[in-house]
């Protein structure tokens, strides 16, 4: 095609998606229907993986629940099954070995078909310092945060692919748009899981697969335990979020399709400076807000006793 059409087509497609920016300002996102949708969601016995399985439970979809920790699995399923929607199924699965991912992802295509929608939010965080963090630490931080995306995704992306039809998402965080001190391997892990997606969202794109829709979160901290301890500078500007606003948040944006969820929203304000302004100017306002020495007094969940 010749060179200046590209152009002038490449300038009128801007516009257009400019103005549909704007126009979604104002027009809320129509959010699709997940009834009937079979939705596996990992770390599904506590926190945020708990709130997500009874919001889409409510939405009509069957639940394919993985987790570690087989009692708290299986406390979610029963919640579920509280509130009416009995299309639940509770595996345990370590998700930081790749061959007990592949085992128990062939047991749910057997026992309960092809995964439509997946999420993966099982994480786990160290809370050392780099020279601090045992090699067996990091290694299972990457396992669990980056690796298992990837696995879960080389077992249920085919069946998507084949019918045009799918969801990934992955609950990575604000830390992997930005690092910070005290969390070398777990932003390490969610930087990876963040490139992991953007990267396979553009080759489903470039296949034509456009049914098949790519969602990345990046909260910032939220209450659940995981980062129990840890104390920002600012906690009345930049307080930790709550588990169910956070929930809520995730599941809107995974039925809105949006490729990027961060929440709050002024953290995408705050993240876009990191690109925007020279790092001396990032690193004043960093220790400004004690956003590099907040984890100094990290307990974590289950160790504050």
């Amino acid at each position: 095609m010749n060179f200046f059409l590209e152009t002038l087509l490449l300038i009128v497609k801007l516009l257009y998606l400019t103005l549909e920016s704007l126009l979604l300002l104002f027009i809320p996102v129509r959010k699709k229907s997940v009834a009937g949708e079979i939705v596996l969601i990992t770390g599904s016995g506590s926190g945020i993986g708990r709130l997500m399985a009874l919001k889409f439970a409510k939405l009509g979809a069957t639940l394919v629940l993985w987790d570690i920790n087989q009692e708290g699995n299986k406390e979610t399923a029963r919640l579920v099954k509280e509130n009416g929607n009995v299309r639940v199924h509770d595996y345990t699965c370590d998700c930081s070995k790749k061959q007990e991912i592949y085992r128990v992802a062939d047991q749910v295509k057997k026992e309960v078909g092809d995964v439509s929608i997946l999420i993966n939010n099982a994480g786990i965080v160290t809370g050392k310092r780099f020279l601090d963090s045992p090699d067996s630490l990091i290694e299972k931080t990457m396992e669990v945060n980056a690796m298992a995306n990837i696995w879960t995704c080389k077992a249920f992306l085919p069946a998507m692919m084949a019918s045009n039809h799918g969801h990934l998402v992955t609950i990575a965080s604000a830390a992997g748009l930005i690092g910070t001190s005290g969390l070398t391997d777990y932003c390490a892990s969610k930087f990876a899981a963040v490139g992991f997606l953007e990267s396979l969202q553009a080759e489903i794109r470039h296949v034509g697969k456009t049914g098949v829709k790519v969602s990345i979160v990046c909260p910032y901290f939220i209450s659940t335990g995981m980062f129990e301890g840890c104390k920002p500078k600012l906690r009345h500007l930049m307080p930790f979020l709550k588990p169910e606003y956070a929930a809520e948040r995730i599941v809107t944006g995974v039925l809105r399709e949006e490729f990027y969820v961060i929440i709050p929203q002024t953290a995408s304000f705050l993240l876009k400076l990191k690109y925007l302004l020279p790092t001396k100017i990032i690193a004043a306002i960093g220790d400004y807000v004690g956003f590099f020495g907040f984890m100094d007094t990290f307990i974590g969940r289950g160790k504050k006793k």
